[in-house]
């Protein structure tokens, strides 16, 4: 017999939007907004030969970890992630002008240009990287959630991760260890739908990724639609207290990203109706169109916010570009003990 579809938490959007507050609301837009453009600016940068390597942008999927991260103590509470990593890089309040820098090759980058695109970090933010390594990230968010619980910090790990990942042995492996061991770990599924170029339906055995697995390992799941920042928020509301009280918990977020795997991924896998269909639930536009609808805010209020943000994002290229190249003497720093 096939397993029930799970169906996305119910949410009740206005008393959301009211137990956020105007203010709170209003961040979170900004937020995103930031990522969306900082993203964009990225992919532009690496079209004209800027930016080397690989590029994967977080374009469509910004309410997700926004929703989540506005619920977390940085000096207690740690984040990983896969190589999709900017967005989380933004949310902790790392400077778009040093992550920029970074995705350059810049010495002034976020790890002085040695990690590129898919290795954000920060130890001062409990921000435990970005991982290039298909899975890689899943056992470092359990292993900063058992060290939550061993030194008693009350703090909880986020571990995020790809639909395409859910298969690999660190996901059980940790899964199982984390009910083992009552840690305060969550683990996020961002099911985009497509694992680089394969879809989901093709590369799982089941569709509902959260449902169908967590009671193997006697977990609480939630399934959500990642495209909405009132589920993300409420959502992460909810495992966040189960985490802190002891519990471990699996997150499906059904969500989806309106560029290809990389930039250098055409996409053509997919269609362009699939993709428009997508882009009508657009995120960022939904909540615009309901701060509008709320009088929280005014066309001429979102005018400024983008103004602002598109500043932001620009004073981040120029000092990129202005920024040097790392001196030869940066060639085995951090590889060998000093």
């Amino acid at each position: 017999m096939s397993p029930t579809a799970a169906k996305p938490t119910a949410i009740d959007a206005a008393a959301v939007r009211n137990e956020m507050g105007r203010e709170r609301l209003l961040k979170m837009y900004r937020q995103m907004l930031l990522i969306r453009r900082f993203e964009e600016r990225a992919s532009q940068a690496y079209e004209a030969k800027k930016i080397a390597g690989f590029l994967h942008a977080y374009i469509g999927q910004e309410a997700v970890q926004t929703g989540f991260y506005d619920h977390l103590d940085p000096s207690k509470d740690a984040t990983v992630t896969s190589y999709r990593c900017h967005a989380l890089g933004l949310l902790c309040g790392l400077d778009p002008k040093e992550l920029m820098a970074e995705l350059f090759g810049k010495v002034t980058g976020n790890v002085r240009g040695k990690g590129g695109s898919m290795h954000f970090f920060s130890k001062e933010r409990n921000m435990l990287g970005g991982h290039g390594i298909v899975g890689g990230q899943i056992p470092v968010g359990t292993g900063a959630a058992f060290s939550a619980k061993y030194r008693k910090t009350g703090g909880v790990s986020i571990t995020y991760l790809g639909d395409g990942a859910s298969p690999q042995g660190t996901f059980h492996e940790s899964l199982n260890m984390a009910s083992l061991w009552n840690l305060p770990a969550i683990y996020v599924i961002e099911n985009n739908m497509y694992g680089m170029g394969t879809a989901c339906t093709r590369a799982s055995s089941v569709q509902d990724i959260a449902a169908a697995k967590a009671p193997g390992y006697n977990m609480a799941s939630f399934t959500f639609d990642g495209l909405d920042l009132y589920a993300s928020w409420k959502t992460a509301q909810q495992a966040i207290a189960i985490a802190r009280a002891g519990r471990p918990v699996l997150i499906e977020a059904k969500t989806y990203r309106y560029r290809g795997h990389s930039v250098s991924d055409a996409a053509t896998y997919r269609t362009k109706e699939e993709v428009d269909r997508y882009k009508a639930l657009d995120p960022i536009e939904r909540i615009k169109v309901d701060l509008l609808a709320a009088n929280w805010l005014t066309e001429a209020g979102a005018e400024q916010l983008e103004e602002q943000v598109m500043t932001q994002i620009m004073e981040a290229v120029k000092f990129s570009d202005e920024s040097p190249e790392p001196p030869l003497s940066e060639l085995t720093r951090h590889v060998y003990a000093e």
